[in-house]
């Protein structure tokens, strides 16, 4: 799920994917390289969980936010709240 524009969600979903596969045993690592990659391309203050079995209720700025599966059960939430 996403409302993100088009060319945002795609280089999300390939940071996304990049990070989950060199941080396979990590989930913190992975989401500490997607924060900073997001904040350093879009700017400011960008949010990610990532792990299996979690629920979330989240305020965020329109067209900024990304929930997606990795390799079938492991979730990952990007999203974007100044």
């Amino acid at each position: 799920h996403t409302d993100m524009p088009e060319e945002m969600r795609v280089e999300t979903m390939e940071l996304c994917v990049t990070a989950c596969e060199k941080f396979a045993s990590n989930n913190e690592s992975a989401a500490k390289m997607i924060k900073e990659s997001m904040d350093k391309k879009f700017g400011s203050s960008w949010h990610v969980v990532i792990g299996e079995g979690f629920g979330f209720e989240i305020t965020h700025e329109v067209k900024n936010l990304l929930y997606m599966f990795f390799g079938g059960s492991l979730a990952v939430c990007v999203w974007k709240c100044s």
